[in-house]
């Protein structure tokens, strides 16, 4: 009988039961947004924007959106958060312990983004309300007495200034909470091996002495930890290790063209989610079974606002425009696409992530990540979101029957001085370029009408190089952006692409 394990479940759903739902997202968002205006009203950033004038206003929402501008991480970064490293009270109370470095793109320097002791405490918050949801799923009290296994970046951090510095993965796992230390894993000693390969190794190593229940991570480095395990341990597939595995938590990227090889890693399937976690904030996670729609943290100290991902709010180069319509939770619409605005305890203000989300249920506040902002294909009038282009990879691997864990595409000139596509495939199986550039062609033309009009006009051809995903890990690797939470960019710069091309020659 799983006596401990008894206990720890019933807790939770103790805690769960007596955890209020939310009945009107507007108040608990104009609550939230109260919150934040409150505690930071004495801070510089706070001052100049008049933060107590927006709290005696009759309607905080709309003063709010009419004061404070929408913040890039430039604008805000150059006004505001450089001087908050060297000096407290900036656009938050106190000075920052921890900068995050985002992952971000190759070719890119690292963004620092302020990480406050409240914004930690955030994270933990929306991370014990992922572990009430599990309630939803009728786990068996074994479950809740082994083993997470959670694969993050280094938590060996790097003292800048007058504070510490590393991955929102690393900073995290850096202050997991007490009682989670007898579950998770690796452990912060391996956690704290700076090189990813010897991180690895030493899972590896270690692997047979846990009782692994569930992961979390970034589907590629899953697999390729997974991999490592397998190999060193000569084993058919991971369950053979670890028989009471059920659950893998995904995030950072789309989950569905890693699924196929991942369960070919598997003795039996397993239960899927999906997390929202960046370096800004914990956003949203999956919270019942059967699909991995996420649910937004509208309750945990962070505002929300929507800008439509069309020409209401960006023109038709992905631009932001200069007075962009803005929606508010009571707003939003299903299967429209927004892009993500978010004010939180870190002394972020109107900031705007990057990343585009859809709500696919409006009675639960459940969403999706439909892409980046920035990872928008139009250097020609193609107009290709990143879904699309993921849609169009997920039906390549389908038609081919291969596995295509890893790509990328840009808009680069050929000898002529005309653009063409330019796709990098990963894959373990064999490709024939031509016929993989007719067919992501033709999927696109039928996914999208713009992209079949640049087609026939400016954009004169597609061309596809197919290689094992390792060269491009070792790519990654190569500009030093290899593990934990280093995504993979699907949407290149020329010049980035071109770097990819050489390094693969």
């Amino acid at each position: 009988m799983s006596i401990i394990g008894n206990v720890i479940k019933t807790a939770i759903e103790i805690k769960s039961t007596l955890t209020p739902e939310i009945k009107d997202a507007y108040e608990t968002q104009e609550e939230q947004l109260r919150k934040l205006l409150s505690k930071a009203s004495e801070t510089a950033f706070g001052k100049y924007y008049n933060f107590d004038k927006i709290l005696e206003s009759e309607n905080p929402i709309a003063t709010f959106r009419q004061t404070v501008p929408i913040h890039d991480y430039d604008l805000i970064n150059n006004d505001w958060w450089q001087q908050q490293q060297d000096q407290p009270d900036i656009t938050w109370p106190g000075q920052p312990k921890y900068f995050a470095l985002s992952s971000g793109t190759t070719g890119k320097a690292s963004k620092r983004i302020p990480v406050t002791d409240e914004m930690l405490a955030c994270f933990r918050a929306v991370g014990i309300s992922q572990v009430e949801s599990l309630t939803n799923f009728d786990f068996p009290a074994a479950f809740f007495e082994k083993d997470v296994l959670m694969l993050s970046s280094s938590a060996d951090l790097e003292k800048h200034k007058d504070h510490l510095e590393g991955e929102i993965s690393g900073i995290n796992t850096s202050n997991l909470p007490f009682w989670f230390n007898g579950f998770y894993k690796p452990g912060i000693e391996i956690a704290r091996i700076p090189n990813w390969d010897e991180r690895v190794a030493a899972i590896a190593e270690a692997a047979p002495e846990w009782d692994i229940v569930a992961l979390a991570g970034i589907p590629s480095w899953i697999q390729m930890m997974l991999e490592k395990i397998i190999e060193r341990h000569q084993l058919e597939n991971i369950h053979e290790l670890w028989p009471n595995l059920r659950v893998y938590a995904s995030g950072g990227v789309a989950f569905k063209p890693y699924r196929e090889s991942l369960e070919k890693l598997m003795g039996r399937p397993l239960i899927y989610m999906d997390t929202y976690l960046a370096s800004e904030g914990f956003f949203a996670f999956t919270a019942r079974p059967d699909t991995m729609n996420m649910k937004l943290a509208l309750k945990h100290d962070i505002y929300y606002e929507f800008i439509p991902f069309d020409e209401r709010g960006f023109d038709e180069t992905g631009t932001i425009l200069e007075e962009p319509e803005v929606h508010s939770i009571e707003q939003v619409q299903k299967d429209q696409d927004y892009a993500l605005l978010v004010s939180t305890p870190a002394g972020a203000w109107r900031y705007m992530i990057g990343d585009t989300v859809k709500f696919t249920d409006l009675d639960n506040y459940e969403i999706r990540i439909s892409g980046r902002t920035k990872y928008f294909l139009n250097v020609v009038g193609s107009q290709l979101s990143e879904e699309k282009i993921n849609n169009a990879v997920q039906q390549l691997a389908e038609r081919r029957q291969v596995d295509i864990n890893e790509f990328a595409v840009a808009a680069v000139k050929d000898d002529a001085g005309d653009y063409i596509h330019q796709w990098v495939l990963g894959t373990k199986n064999e490709l024939d370029e031509e016929e993989a550039a007719r067919a992501l062609d033709e999927i696109l033309q039928d996914l999208n009408k713009n992209y079949k009009v640049a087609r026939n006009k400016a954009l004169k051809a597609v061309q596809v190089r197919a290689v094992s995903s390792q060269k491009v890990y070792d790519w990654l690797e190569s500009r030093k952006k290899k593990g934990g939470q280093i995504k993979m960019p699907k949407v290149m710069k020329e010049e980035m692409m071109v770097d990819l091309l050489e390094y693969l020659e």
